[in-house]
Protein backbone atom coordinates (compact mmCIF):
# COMPACT_ATOMS: atom_id res chain seq x y z
CA UNK A 1 0.00 0.00 0.00
CA UNK A 2 1.24 3.43 -1.21
CA UNK A 3 2.48 6.11 1.80
CA UNK A 4 3.32 9.25 1.26
CA UNK A 5 5.81 11.75 2.19
CA UNK A 6 6.88 15.65 2.30
CA UNK A 7 9.39 16.77 0.72
CA UNK A 8 10.98 20.19 -1.05
CA UNK A 9 13.72 22.46 -0.98
CA UNK A 10 15.18 24.50 1.91
CA UNK A 11 15.08 27.85 0.73
CA UNK A 12 18.86 29.01 1.62
CA UNK A 13 21.25 26.10 0.13
CA UNK A 14 18.66 24.58 -1.94
CA UNK A 15 18.80 21.02 -0.09
CA UNK A 16 16.44 18.48 -0.75
CA UNK A 17 14.24 17.93 2.43
CA UNK A 18 11.95 16.09 4.17
CA UNK A 19 9.45 16.15 6.58
CA UNK A 20 10.54 14.20 9.52
CA UNK A 21 8.55 12.40 12.52
CA UNK A 22 9.17 14.72 14.87
CA UNK A 23 8.66 17.80 12.45
CA UNK A 24 11.55 19.03 11.72
CA UNK A 25 13.06 19.12 8.01
CA UNK A 26 15.76 16.88 7.48
CA UNK A 27 18.20 15.72 4.69
CA UNK A 28 17.89 11.77 4.72
CA UNK A 29 14.94 10.44 2.90
CA UNK A 30 14.89 7.39 5.71
CA UNK A 31 14.28 9.52 8.47
CA UNK A 32 10.62 10.98 6.33
CA UNK A 33 7.53 10.76 7.94
CA UNK A 34 5.13 8.32 6.69
CA UNK A 35 1.73 9.34 5.85
CA UNK A 36 -1.39 7.21 5.61
CA UNK A 37 -4.58 7.94 4.04
CA UNK A 38 -6.21 9.10 7.05
CA UNK A 39 -3.38 11.42 8.22
CA UNK A 40 -4.44 13.58 5.56
CA UNK A 41 -5.87 15.99 7.75
CA UNK A 42 -2.16 15.98 9.69
CA UNK A 43 -0.58 16.23 6.20
CA UNK A 44 -2.09 19.49 4.58
CA UNK A 45 -1.36 20.59 8.26
CA UNK A 46 2.12 20.49 7.96
CA UNK A 47 1.79 22.10 4.36
CA UNK A 48 0.32 24.85 5.21
CA UNK A 49 2.47 25.51 8.19
CA UNK A 50 5.50 24.91 6.36
CA UNK A 51 4.53 27.27 3.27
CA UNK A 52 4.04 30.02 6.14
CA UNK A 53 7.39 30.17 7.01
CA UNK A 54 9.38 30.80 3.81
CA UNK A 55 11.97 27.93 4.65
CA UNK A 56 10.78 25.10 2.70
CA UNK A 57 10.08 25.95 -1.27
CA UNK A 58 8.72 23.88 -4.00
CA UNK A 59 6.84 21.63 -1.25
CA UNK A 60 5.48 18.81 -2.86
CA UNK A 61 3.19 15.07 -1.60
CA UNK A 62 5.37 12.21 -2.56
CA UNK A 63 4.12 8.83 -3.38
CA UNK A 64 6.52 6.28 -1.62
CA UNK A 65 6.42 2.33 -1.18
CA UNK A 66 8.36 0.63 1.57
CA UNK A 67 10.59 -1.99 0.41
CA UNK A 68 12.28 -4.04 2.55
CA UNK A 69 12.28 -1.35 5.48
CA UNK A 70 13.74 1.27 2.61
CA UNK A 71 11.62 4.20 1.82
CA UNK A 72 11.46 4.28 -1.92
CA UNK A 73 9.77 7.01 -4.10
CA UNK A 74 6.92 6.44 -6.84
CA UNK A 75 8.78 8.93 -9.50
CA UNK A 76 11.34 8.70 -10.87
CA UNK A 77 12.53 12.34 -10.29
CA UNK A 78 12.42 12.09 -6.41
CA UNK A 79 14.37 8.92 -6.29
CA UNK A 80 16.99 11.39 -8.73
CA UNK A 81 17.01 14.18 -6.03
CA UNK A 82 16.88 11.88 -2.95
CA UNK A 83 20.01 10.29 -4.26
CA UNK A 84 21.38 13.53 -4.24
CA UNK A 85 23.06 16.19 -6.51
CA UNK A 86 23.86 14.85 -9.87
CA UNK A 87 26.89 17.35 -10.59
CA UNK A 88 29.26 18.24 -8.03
CA UNK A 89 28.85 21.30 -5.49
CA UNK A 90 31.25 24.19 -6.70
CA UNK A 91 31.61 27.45 -6.47
CA UNK A 92 33.94 29.50 -8.33
CA UNK A 93 35.81 26.61 -8.83
CA UNK A 94 35.92 25.44 -5.39
CA UNK A 95 34.52 22.76 -3.15
CA UNK A 96 31.19 24.26 -2.09
CA UNK A 97 29.52 23.21 1.70
CA UNK A 98 26.14 24.22 1.21
CA UNK A 99 24.38 26.02 4.28
CA UNK A 100 22.12 23.13 6.39
CA UNK A 101 19.06 23.23 8.47
CA UNK A 102 19.53 25.07 11.24
CA UNK A 103 17.73 24.66 14.86
CA UNK A 104 14.71 26.85 13.36
CA UNK A 105 14.05 24.25 10.37
CA UNK A 106 11.10 22.76 12.68
CA UNK A 107 7.54 23.12 11.44
CA UNK A 108 5.08 22.72 14.36
CA UNK A 109 1.65 21.63 13.25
Amino acid sequence: MSKEILTGNELISGATVYLSASGDWVEALSAARLFEKEDAAERDGAVAATKATGRVISLEIEEVDVVDGQIVPKRLRERIRAAGPTAPLTLHGQAYDRQHLGEDGHVSI
